[in-house]
């Protein structure tokens, strides 16, 4: 079983969300046996305070020591939770990650980044603490809606235009499915990147580049989020919104052509991912919720621009007047 895995004879408790549970295989729910359980809603607006709250009142009415484990089942919102749960109880805990969503396989469950949100904005509150281990079965995406696997490809698809040109005309030549033969070996090569990219820069410290890279897009998709009230789109969805404002800022930036953008454009798409916004935003609240980004240093943000289809660098000196024409080109007021 996988609790028998890893951390044998030590104290585990399971934290879950009430839709990953309904749909856990039986083999797995075995797994973890009658370990004690905290079950959460679904959805993004779980990684609160209030959330946060009910978990460490969770761990610590289990009387949970330093020794103990907690295991996290989920997607990107359970490690995230958990994660950071893990880090601030006892001052630190260990957790293991079974990420049962195509975005936690390929980037959440890795790298060590916990948090939750505030009003102010995505992620604002967090600490750096890695999992264990994580372990991943592409077995729990056979049960995925299909819009949470396509959310999931938002991440994959910022992978290869940030560092690998091949992985980028693989999913522009051909959409990536939950049956395609491919994924598997998908899916380890964005954690192998997303490793090797975490390893040199853990702390996102770097001056230029590193760590910073992996939000590619994500500048505006935190915004999309923030002003949406984290319920509207799905992180990747918002994501794959991001993908083409990025894009369009390098273009007005005089990296990227035009024919670069459509590709951007097609490949996202094709994925079932909105190039768009749904409905209009108002920019200036949406440039308003960019000043709240993890990004902002000295009070300016940097934005994660291509210099081409498969890299990526930071830049930290874009007129606001470009961002303002990419929000309008993206259907902002």
């Amino acid at each position: 079983m996988l609790t028998e895995l890893t951390l044998a004879g030590r104290k585990s408790v399971l934290l879950t969300d009430e839709a990953v549970l309904a749909a856990m295989p039986a083999s797995v729910r075995a797994s973890f046996g009658a370990i004690p359980q905290s079950v959460l809603p679904p959805g993004e607006k779980t990684k609160s305070l209030e959330s946060l709250g009910r978990v460490l009142d969770f761990l610590a009415s289990q009387r949970l020591d330093r020794g103990g484990v907690l295991w996290v089942v989920g997607g990107g919102v359970m490690g995230d939770l958990g994660g950071f749960a893990a880090a601030s109880y006892l001052r630190g805990i260990e957790f293991v990650q079974v990420p049962t969503t195509l975005l936690a396989m390929v980037d959440s469950s890795i790298g060590g980044k916990t948090g939750i949100n505030l009003a102010a904005g995505k992620n604002l509150v967090g600490a750096f603490h890695h999992p264990h281990t994580v372990f991943i079965a592409t077995e729990f995406l056979k049960t995925l809606p299909s819009r949470e696997f396509a959310a999931g490809m938002g991440e994959v698809i910022k992978y290869g235009l940030l560092g690998d040109a091949i992985l980028f005309n693989q999913l522009e030549k051909t959409a990536l499915t939950v049956t395609s033969a491919e994924l598997p070996s998908t899916i380890h090569r964005c954690c192998e990147m997303k490793a090797a990219i975490v390893r040199a820069d853990e702390r996102e410290t770097a001056q230029e580049g590193g760590r910073a890279l992996l939000n590619l897009g994500h500048t505006f998709a935190h915004a999309i989020e923030q002003v949406t009230g984290y319920g509207t789109y799905l992180h990747g969805e918002a994501v794959g919104v991001g993908l083409v404002a990025a894009a369009r800022l390098s273009q007005k930036l005089g990296y990227l052509t035009s024919i670069d953008v459509a590709r951007v454009e097609k490949t996202v798409a094709a994925h079932a991912l909105p190039i768009q916004l749904r409905e209009s935003l108002a920019t200036a609240v949406l440039m308003e919720s960019m000043q709240h980004d993890k990004k902002v240093r000295a009070g300016k943000l940097r934005f994660v621009v291509m210099k081409q289809l498969g890299e990526a660098a930071t830049q930290a000196d874009v007129p606001a007047d470009l961002v303002e024409a990419v929000w309008g080109e993206l259907g902002a007021s």
